[in-house]
């Protein structure tokens, strides 16, 4: 499918973040991006270039392509958890009975993504962390699905989002990375806990498959590397993710939170910079994707932007493709 052209919105230009998570609460568009920072930025798979340690909430006033948006400073830092270490990667933020929580992943002392939890009484924070991670725990790269039977929190990310290095939800002795034919490693997905703080089940694989029912195979260009997230447009689950080295947003499509979910196509091509993540939320009637680049840093990949721009479905239910650098 040809990509389209659109107008795109840069957010927040007065400083780096990326990695938006946005919901509408209380009628109002928020946003919970990672905070870029440039210290002795190293590029590797590890993703050790991306040192974030803290985190701002944004919100806009009114429509995401024009309306104000206003920091509401700093909602959350690394130097609060007790057991931290480094690393405050993506996090998101979901309502439930007036309260607000914030997942985020950090890396614990001894290197190791955990998932933690943070709770506030308003949207913008701040936000105070539990004592500890989330038991059973792991990996990076948050999302927050609000259903009438419950919440579920998807998760997971290769290379330095550690995917690699769990089965079954046990660390493994040595990681195991599929490649070519075998089928690619899926994103999880778990229902949390009626008090929100912990899983109230085992972690489940979330596959992406062809039309046959086929694992996407580790080699395809648009199988899972990270960045979950999950809507519903037209009573269908919407997963869409990035492929990472591949450099795409793509999405999948199926009947509950689960999956699985058969591969649709590619929401928006490469933009500049490495890392393409994302979110997408309907405002007013209207759709719109978030996501970042590195225009604003002359490329830095870890010096990133937040954009918007509108997200179109055809009469099928189809996104549209996105042209990301134009």
């Amino acid at each position: 499918m040809e990509a389209i052209k659109t107008n795109k919105r840069y957010l927040f230009p007065e400083d780096y973040m990326a990695d938006p998570s946005v919901h509408v609460f209380n009628g109002k568009i928020y946003i919970y991006p990672s905070h870029d920072i440039e210290l002795d930025n190293v590029e590797n798979d590890n993703g050790d270039c991306y040192v974030m340690e803290d985190m701002h909430v944004l919100s806009i006033d009114g429509d995401p392509m024009t309306g104000k948006v206003t920091d509401h400073g700093k909602a959350f830092d690394m130097k609060d958890v007790p057991w931290g270490g480094r690393q405050l990667w993506d996090c998101d933020c979901i309502e439930k009975d007036g309260k607000y929580y914030l997942y985020y992943p950090l890396k614990d002392k001894n290197d190791v993504f955990r998932i933690g939890v943070a709770v506030a009484d308003r949207p913008e924070g701040p936000f105070k962390a539990e004592p500890d991670p989330i038991r059973g725990s792991y990996s990076m790269d948050i999302c927050v699905l609000k259903e009438e039977d419950g919440y579920y929190l998807y998760f997971g990310g290769l290379w330095g989002g550690q995917l690699q290095r769990y089965r079954d939800n046990k660390a493994l002795e040595s990681a195991e990375l599929p490649e070519g034919d075998e089928p690619s490693l899926p994103s999880r997905c778990v229902r949390l806990s009626d008090d929100m703080l912990q899983f109230a089940e085992d972690p489940r694989p979330i596959q992406v498959v062809d039309e046959d029912g086929n694992p996407l195979k580790a080699g395809d260009p648009h199988r899972f590397f990270e960045a979950s997230w999950v809507h519903k447009y037209n009573g269908k689950y919407y997963f869409s993710y990035s492929t990472g080295d591949s450099h795409l947003l793509c999405y999948a499509v199926g009947d509950n939170p689960y999956g699985p979910f058969v591969y649709k196509g590619v929401i928006l091509t490469p933009v500049v910079g490495w890392t393409t993540h994302h979110s997408i939320v309907e405002y007013e009637g209207k759709w719109y994707l978030f996501h970042h680049d590195s225009v604003p840093s002359g490329g830095k990949s870890w010096l990133r932007s937040l954009k918007v721009c509108e997200l179109t479905y055809d009469k099928d239910g189809n996104i549209l493709t996105i042209e990301g650098m134009d």
